[in-house]
Parts: structure tokens; C-alpha cells; sequence
């Protein structure tokens, strides 16, 4: 479940630990590295919307130089920074899958999301992590 990285931290782990009561500073703390440093794993059910991937899908096919028939979300994570890092990964048709770094910028910037930065040669099975 958790990983003891600074950079990945499971909801849960921030309320396993009694030391960690409801409003205690070690409670507090958990929570604000959490959000400012971990990432959060969670199902595409989760509240990752498709129109997010279907968004940056023209990006990686310039990218790669093709075009997907089969580009769907099937996990992400994300990571609280100045913005949102979302990691994604994405069936992209047979028993292929990539995982995406997709930026989106704070609401006052007004800017589109952008595909960071890219991993193919992905399976259904390999760990979606930071990258």
C-alpha cells in the first residue's frame, strides 16, 4: 500500500499510524505532504475524465507520428505541484498501454493541458510510477 518514498503516499497510509489522531500536528503534517509532495493513486472511476486523455491524445500521435484507434484511461495517479501532474495510463489498442504525464496548470493561468512527458512499450501490468 504505502511506499516509503516521499514521492508516493497512499491515502490510507495517512490514517494507519494512531500517532496520527484527527487534528494532531503528525495528522496535519501527513496530510500536507501528501499534498505537496505524493502522488495519489486512484481508478479511472476515481474522477479522471476521459475528455483529459481524449485532450492531449492530438499531442502524443505528433509525437509519435501516428494516429490511435483504441486511446482510453484505464489508471491515474496524481501529484499536487503548482498545478496538477497527472499519470496515465492508457490502452492504446491489443495488449499495448503508455503512460502519460499530463500537465494541468492552476484555474487563474488559463492555460490547456499539456503532455509533459511520455513511456511506451507499456503492458496492463507494469506499475504506473512517477516519471
Amino acid at each position: 500500500m504505502a511506499k516509503t518514498s516521499d514521492r508516493f503516499v497512499d491515502l490510507a497510509s495517512t490514517a494507519a499510524c494512531p500517532e496520527q489522531e484527527e487534528g494532531g500536528i503528525h495528522h496535519i503534517a501527513a496530510k500536507i505532504k501528501l499534498l505537496t509532495a505524493g502522488t495519489v493513486a486512484l481508478g479511472v472511476e476515481g474522477g479522471l475524465d476521459n475528455d483529459v486523455v481524449q485532450e492531449v491524445k492530438p499531442q502524443l500521435e505528433e509525437k509519435e507520428g501516428k494516429t490511435f484507434d483504441v486511446f482510453t484511461a484505464v489508471e491515474f495517479k496524481t501529484q499536487v505541484v503548482a498545478g496538477t501532474n497527472y499519470f496515465i495510463k492508457v490502452h492504446v489498442g491489443n495488449d499495448e498501454f503508455m503512460h502519460l504525464r499530463v500537465f494541468k496548470s492552476l484555474p487563474h493561468e488559463n492555460k490547456p493541458l499539456s503532455l509533459h512527458s511520455y513511456q511506451s512499450s507499456k503492458t496492463k501490468h507494469d506499475e504506473l510510477a512517477f516519471f
